[in-house]
């Protein structure tokens, strides 16, 4: 279990993150067209995984604004974005704002991804949805970097991740 912060209150996690060279664990993840997608849709390619609790809230739009734009420039990567909104707000979102470099990835149906990957909030306000993470798989599928933002309303780490990209 994990600790971070919503505010100036403790909140944790349901586990800890994967650990960097191990094998990303696969997920099945509803895309905006309702279609069930799995790590193997993504087979061949880097993935950057921008976890998030929700759109509706300014620092996660945020990072979905600044994950489209890097997706751009990344060859070889697709830059998913994963939350418990439904496919049809991450729709309406990335619609709204011109977003078409990423990946919009819904667990609403089961949260089974956020157990899976260790980062579901158990306990405080938020409880059930994502913590703030970001996670970089090779095209192997493996785990080349992690990242738990320690404050939830914080963005994560961008020259951080950016380095590890490069």
């Amino acid at each position: 279990m994990a600790t971070i912060k919503l505010r100036d209150n403790p909140i944790h996690t349901i586990g800890e993150l994967p650990e960097v060279g191990t094998q990303a664990q696969d997920f099945e993840l509803v895309a905006k067209n309702l279609a069930r997608v799995s790590m193997e849709d993504f087979s061949g390619s880097r993935l950057v995984l921008n976890i998030f609790p929700s759109l509706d809230t300014g620092t996660c739009a945020a990072s979905v604004r600044y994950f489209n734009e890097l997706a751009g420039k990344l060859p070889d990567t697709k830059v998913l974005c994963i939350s418990r909104d439904t496919p049809f707000a991450q729709s309406r979102f990335c619609g709204a704002e011109g977003l078409e470099n990423v990946h919009t990835l819904s667990d609403f149906e089961t949260g089974q991804f956020g157990k899976d990957y260790g980062l579901q909030l158990i306990d405080g306000p938020m409880k059930g949805f994502l913590s703030r993470v970001v996670i970089i798989v090779n095209a192997n599928g493996i785990i080349e970097y992690t990242q738990q933002v320690p404050v939830l309303s914080d963005e994560p780490n961008y020259d951080e991740v950016v380095a590890k990209l490069g």
